[in-house]
């Protein structure tokens, strides 16, 4: 930074803030540090005593912060959010819609690798609410060499680095599995649970049916939920590896294929996903499901309410971060139970 003479100022970056004092009426910050003089400035600065200001010398190989910012918000911006105004260096992206936060860890981190510069995001794979603050960005430095903001754009790549996929319309076939709730022997706790959840990301019941542990009339009441035009299909109820639980072997014989059975999350290790040929999931839910506030199907639901298919490579990651702590007062989502990646 050099200290010049305030009249020769225009164009240059504070280096400080400067404070504008009126007893008994004002104190606050005229100028902030960072701010660009402009010549409409010249005579407030003059006013408050600065005749000399300490700025950081500009020239063709760095840019300010603003202008740094603006890059970073361009390596991340996509479809469904939008910008604030460049304060202070800084711009925010804020979602346009309610839907599923992803970003891309790898890249964000080696951006983040990068000297003087930042990007901070809520978690990937993160359910989000139309006005949600999604990142931030900014630079350390009030002016930073053009060359590391080229390096920024490298390491970035030409694809967004966060994404916002909007929650679809979907109806949900519910197959009630269990002798007992079949019989009428037990009220059905489970169904009123999977309503409130999907309730929460739009998605309606089109119809449930109850079955007893027979293999085949679970098998028919998923086929003839999905002819019936079920987007997803709920099965609760005999998950477990008991010899009388045939849920698991039901949607096996429906010819869904099979993505996985079990997950390295507790609760909801005997969770199991599968989809039909044409992309419609079914999903075995393990009776944690009715009685813990968290499990593996509000790690997986947001997924599936956004249409994004699941890997058997995306459960496996969700072992770092798949512990539920069963906290006395339950904060999740605000916790870092599936936080892992």
């Amino acid at each position: 930074m050099k200290c010049i003479n305030t009249t020769d100022a225009v164009g240059h970056v504070l280096c400080h803030d400067i404070t504008r004092i009126v007893k008994d009426v004002v104190k606050d910050t005229a100028f902030r540090k960072g701010h660009i003089v402009t010549e409409e400035d010249i005579p407030l600065l003059l006013s408050l005593g600065k005749e000399h200001l300490y700025v950081w010398e500009k020239n063709a190989d760095t840019l300010h912060e603003d202008e740094a910012a603006q890059i970073l918000y361009e390596v991340c911006r996509n479809e469904h959010m939008h910008p604030t105004p460049v304060k202070e260096g800084k711009i925010e992206l804020v979602a346009d819609c309610d839907g599923l936060f992803q970003v891309d860890v790898t890249r964000l981190n080696a951006i983040n690798e990068l000297d003087e510069i930042m990007i901070a995001t809520r978690h990937t794979n993160t359910a989000v609410k139309k006005g949600d603050r999604l990142l931030g960005t900014r630079v350390i430095p009030l002016v930073i060499q053009k060359e590391k903001m080229e390096q920024v754009k490298e390491t970035a790549g030409s694809t967004p680095l966060v994404s916002l996929t909007p929650f679809r319309a979907m109806k949900a076939g519910i197959v009630t599995t269990g002798s007992e709730v079949y019989h009428g022997r037990i009220k059905d706790t489970f169904t009123p649970v999977i309503i409130d959840k999907l309730a929460a990301y739009g998605i309606e019941v089109c119809g449930q049916t109850l079955c007893d542990d027979s293999l085949e009339r679970i098998t028919n009441a998923i086929l003839k939920l999905k002819q019936d035009g079920a987007d997803m299909i709920l099965c609760t109820g005999g998950m477990s590896v008991d010899p009388d639980d045939r849920t698991p072997g039901a949607i096996k014989s429906t010819g869904a294929r099979i993505v996985t059975y079990g997950a390295p999350v507790l609760p909801g290790a005997m969770f199991l996903l599968a989809y039909f040929e044409d992309g419609t999931p079914v999903m075995g839910l393990p009776g944690c499901v009715m009685y813990a506030k968290a499990t593996v199907f509000d790690l997986v639901l947001p997924k599936i309410a956004a249409g994004v298919e699941m890997t058997k490579q995306d459960f496996a990651h969700m072992g770092n971060g798949g512990l539920c702590l069963s906290c006395s007062t339950c904060h999740y989502p605000d916790c870092g139970f599936g936080k892992g990646v």
